[in-house]
């Protein structure tokens, strides 16, 4: 037997939809097909038999990870490592705004976001060091099993470039996690082991294709 980590990105919120800067310092809400992005995971997940269900703390984490607490009757533990990094002063500002306002700091961060933050914002590397600190607890807490996190889109890429010795500098480029996606690692005997990858296999053809990031 092994342990199964899964990692699920929450569904579609507005700021997800029109790609603007969502980190922790926002606290956004499903959209109702990000609410049924939810759904469709939990419909077709909903009979894995789970160990442990985890959620960051931001609503939109607990809005994904809610049905799928309801159809096993697992409680949804919150985890604050979870959360998505923080983007300090470009929370909420489009792209365009951001390279616009806070230039050289966002050169910086495009070139290296392993070490460079957003304006007033958390680096890479630390984000890093808070969501492999869950991965280590999870493996000392279960030698075997399923068991699911729901979380956010930078915050899956750094667990994994972690987990499967990726540059984390690279976390942007190396990494697709498309909302809705489920990213799944086994813990076997030769270490970690990716079996998916921004995986939306179990959302409808329409959710799928939606815009956004």
């Amino acid at each position: 037997m092994t342990l199964t980590l899964y990692f699920l990105r929450h569904g579609q919120t507005a700021s997800s939809r029109d790609n603007v800067f969502c980190g922790a310092g926002l606290d956004s809400e499903l959209t109702p097909d990000g609410q049924k992005m939810a759904e469709e995971f939990a419909a077709a997940f909903g009979q894995v038999p789970w160990k442990a269900i985890y959620s960051g703390p931001l609503r939109r984490a607990i809005e994904t990870g809610k049905p799928i607490s309801d159809a096993t009757g697992i409680t949804l533990e919150i985890r604050n490592e979870l959360t998505e990094i923080n983007y300090g002063a470009w929370e909420g500002k489009s792209v365009e705004l951001v390279d616009r306002d806070f230039h050289d700091d966002h050169t910086r961060w495009l070139e290296d976001p392993a070490w460079n933050a957003p304006t007033g914002g958390e680096t890479a590397t630390s984000l890093a060091g808070r969501v492999l600190g869950f991965v280590a607890d999870v493996t000392r807490r279960f030698t075997d099993g399923n068991v699911l996190a729901v979380s956010h889109k930078a915050t899956i890429r750094a667990a994994l470039c972690g987990l499967l010795g990726i540059e984390l500098g690279g976390l942007r480029y190396r990494l697709g996690c498309p909302v809705g996606s489920l990213s799944v690692v086994e813990f076997a005997a030769h270490g970690p082991l990716l079996h998916r990858l921004g995986d939306q296999a179990h959302l409808d053809s329409r959710l799928r294709e939606l815009p956004g990031t």
